[in-house]
């Protein structure tokens, strides 16, 4: 049976780039070329003969390619699909959410100017189709089929029936189209997507020039696992915190989105989302529900160093080596006691990493990873913290999701390793190489070492990713009337707000507290012999350069007399050295480089020695 590709469909798809309805549509079949796949997706390029567009399968459709059904050079019948403007490449990307198979592989690419049967555009498969009784014939390409037996009851009185006795979300569902997660972006028109909410934060309060409002955000996930945070103020806020249930699934519409803050995003997504009052949201009731796909985002375990300390949450995964006990930790912000349980894990790079479950994964999911340690699970986390306890730790929070042998591409790869040679190969830990030691609190001050020249006469460094170096310099300057610390839960460490009435709200914890503590955040001017830069200081590396905390600083601050100027005098002109990162950030539409301080220490000069004589060594040696 001839197969034929719908002349101009890639014209149709970008003239009608966002269908109300797949009923709506023509036929549009394309040939599918350079099937590739992209995660638990898949990319092509769609092929009418005349145009090609970008496409994405949705991860629903996977299983039609690993079965066969849709294959490389094939034809699919489109039945459903999102076409997104890239701005930044004045390109289009189709999304395809429902497709059907209408042949498998041809010979060749398709052509439009290849012809047969009176201009008809018509391909036949590699594979010998038995031919069929039913009549088809083939006009200016289109397959024409026998017209379909009449139905007793009238279109109108078909949709009718289907929509009078539903509920209104299942209304929405048969009248509105979903969109997936994955197509939106700020440029969308009207959209209406169905998601689960998988983490729901607490209402707070804050206070600004404007007045007094409130504001909560919500982790919302789709069935293809893609996630995006929402967040709602003052009246929206108010409107739509007790309808938010975690786990409950719901129908959303009339947001908008904008570009997510790097800084602050606790998801996977470019974008995050914005819902006020006049937005819409219908829990998806007396219909099936979905359970979203587990999205990770894998990061390699000797790859975690940039992360030391850094807002953003990462998913790792690996061979369980060890499971301590469970331990009770008594947090210092209320004397409570809570479980806490370690685990080591190793994946193929052939490091360790320790990581703290607490709470209920340390009693639940920690308890089967301790009955089933002596077979090495393979165990994938998603969203855990990444501290510098050892010189690189991992902390799983509350929305941290564990997963126990986990059926994906990856753990079958990693427990291959493992079987065939990790279990036998001699495993590092991956701080072991920058370890703080016991008396100095230093990393390996000795690798890397360049001049501040060097990093200063390199504006593109950091471009792409943080870059780390060490150098040794003077304190030569710290500004006394910068803003040095900032207000800080004395749980988390995290930024903390005056709360409404006493106290300050943690965002982190999400709770009131009466008391918070300080925490340094500064610059300070450092020099060479080749120049001098401006370093970014953070807490443990300032303790250590001004030789008091913050909250002790800020008392002789508010003291009489020049005890605050003295202080900072005495931290001056004093060596040290320094382990540092390197990026690059933009400041009024200008790029510059931000270089911050990771790790200090006071200069031992017997080992300073040592480096000074092996590197004129190599100077020698180089000549």
């Amino acid at each position: 049976m001839a197969k034929a590709v719908t002349p101009d469909a890639i014209s149709v798809i970008l003239a009608n780039p966002c269908p109300d309805s797949s009923s709506d549509l023509p036929e549009i079949i394309v040939q599918v070329l350079d099937l590739k796949p992209t995660g638990t997706k898949y990319m092509f390029m769609a092929n009418d003969g005349k145009m090609k567009v970008r496409a994405l399968l949705q991860s629903a459709l996977s299983s039609e390619v690993t079965s066969g059904n849709i294959q490389n050079l094939g034809l699919i019948r489109i039945l459903d699909y999102t076409l997104n403007d890239i701005p930044t490449k004045n390109e289009k990307f189709l999304i395809v959410s429902k497709c059907e198979v209408v042949s498998p592989a041809l010979e060749a690419e398709f052509k439009a100017d290849l012809k047969t049967e009176e201009s008809g555009i018509v391909l036949k498969p590699k594979q010998e189709m038995a031919v069929e009784s039913e009549v088809k014939s083939v006009v200016s390409g289109f397959v024409l089929k026998p017209k379909q037996e009449v139905m007793a009851k009238s279109a109108a009185q078909i949709v009718h029936e289907q929509h009078g006795n539903m509920a209104p979300s299942a209304r929405m569902a048969m009248t509105r189209r979903i969109h997936p997660l994955l197509s939106l972006n700020p440029y969308q028109g009207n959209w209406t997507i169905k998601v689960r909410v998988t983490s729901k934060g607490s209402m707070r309060t804050y206070r600004n020039a404007r007045g007094e409002g409130c504001v909560f955000n919500v982790e919302l996930t789709d069935e293809d696992g893609t996630q995006i945070q929402a967040t709602m103020f003052n009246d929206a806020a108010r409107k739509f915190f007790d309808k938010f249930q975690i786990g409950k699934v719901y129908y959303i519409s009339k947001g908008t989105l904008k570009v997510a803050n790097k800084q602050f995003k606790n998801v996977q997504n470019d974008y995050e989302m914005t819902l006020n009052e006049n937005s819409e949201v219908e829990e998806a009731s007396n219909e099936p529900t979905f359970i979203p796909e587990k999205k990770f985002n894998f990061v390699p375990i000797d790859e975690l160093g940039p992360y030391v300390n850094g807002r953003e949450l990462v998913d790792v995964i690996g061979v369980v080596k060890s499971v301590s006990p469970t331990m009770s930790i008594r947090r210092k912000s209320n004397n409570e006691t809570c479980p806490k349980r370690d685990l080591t894990i190793a994946d193929e790079t052939k490091k360790t990493v320790v990581v703290s479950l607490w709470n209920d994964l340390a009693t639940n999911v920690g308890q089967e990873l301790l009955d089933m340690a002596d077979k090495s699970p393979v165990v994938a986390i998603k969203s855990v913290k990444v501290g510098d306890f050892q010189g690189v730790s991992l902390s799983a929070l509350s929305k941290s999701i564990v997963v126990v042998n986990p059926d994906t591409p990856e753990a079958k790869k990693l427990r291959s390793w493992y079987d065939s040679e990790g279990k036998d190969t001699s495993l590092a830990a991956i701080g072991s190489g920058m370890s703080p030691s016991t008396k100095t609190g230093a990393w390996s001050m000795y690798s890397d070492r360049v001049s501040l020249a060097h990093i200063t006469s390199n504006p593109s460094l950091g471009e792409d990713k943080p870059v780390y170096f060490s150098i040794k310099a003077y304190i030569s300057y710290i500004r006394p009337d910068q803003t040095m610390w900032y207000r800080a839960c004395k749980t988390c460490n995290k930024k903390v707000t005056e709360a409404v009435g006493s106290g300050y709200w943690c965002e982190g914890c999400q709770k009131n507290e009466e008391e918070c503590s300080l925490r340094y955040i500064m610059v300070v001017k450092v020099s060479d012999a080749s120049g001098e830069a401006y370093l970014s200081v953070f807490n443990e590396q300032a303790q250590q350069i001004i030789g008091c905390s913050a909250d002790e600083l800020n008392e002789l601050k508010s003291q009489e007399g020049d005890r605050y100027q003295m202080k900072l005098k005495e931290a001056t002109w004093a060596p040290h050295l320094f382990k540092v990162s390197v990026t690059q950030h933009e400041y009024n539409n200008e790029k510059r480089q931000r270089i911050t301080t990771r790790a200090v220490a006071p200069i031992d000069y017997a080992t300073e020695s040592k480096y000074l004589v092996e590197e004129i060594s190599k100077m020698k040696i180089s000549k």
